[in-house]
């Protein structure tokens, strides 16, 4: 659900997510991080996959959609089989550890950050973005790739949390 129809509200929107993730994830353990839920996914799994989207975001605007092996999310995949999309992408990343999970999300996050802030409000909600093929302007794909995954992020954690201590 895109809320943000500027780069201020989007700016807002991003810090208020990152800083609700952020205090839950500082402090979490690492032995409940790697923890599989009853689907097999863990906390570290999901701080990957958020990683990861931001990341993805941040080469189609950079190197265009065309020029990598991305057709949303990537070659071989339509939208609806974004649930075969990340158990691939689990596997790939199942070797890495909390700690780097964690900082892969911070370096992603703040590589973001800084590229929305040298976008002006025509440059992020003036057109569709370039290459997308659809008509989501730049700055609600990186709405989508960016606070609505932390939002979803931090709701997995919490259940998490919640389920955990019962």
């Amino acid at each position: 659900m895109a809320i943000a129809h500027n780069k201020s509200e989007l700016m807002k929107v991003t810090a208020k997510e990152w800083d609700r993730i952020y205090l839950l994830l500082k402090d979490f353990p690492e032995e409940l991080a790697v923890l599989p839920d009853e689907e097999g996914f863990s906390v570290k799994d999901v701080v990957m996959h958020r990683a990861h989207w931001i990341s993805l975001f941040l080469r189609c605007y950079h190197d265009g959609w065309q020029t990598i092996d991305v057709l949303f999310p990537k070659k071989n995949y339509r939208r609806s089989e974004l649930k075969r999309y990340s158990l691939a992408l689990r596997q790939r990343e199942k070797d890495v550890s909390w700690t780097e999970a964690l900082a892969r999300l911070d370096t992603a996050h703040e590589e973001f950050v800084s590229l929305i802030e040298t976008l002006s409000d025509v440059q992020l909600y003036g057109a569709p973005m370039e290459g997308a093929h659809n008509s989501w302007s730049t700055g609600r794909w990186a709405e989508a790739a960016g606070a609505s995954h932390l939002r979803l992020a931090s709701k997995y954690v919490l259940k998490r949390l919640r389920d955990m201590k019962q």
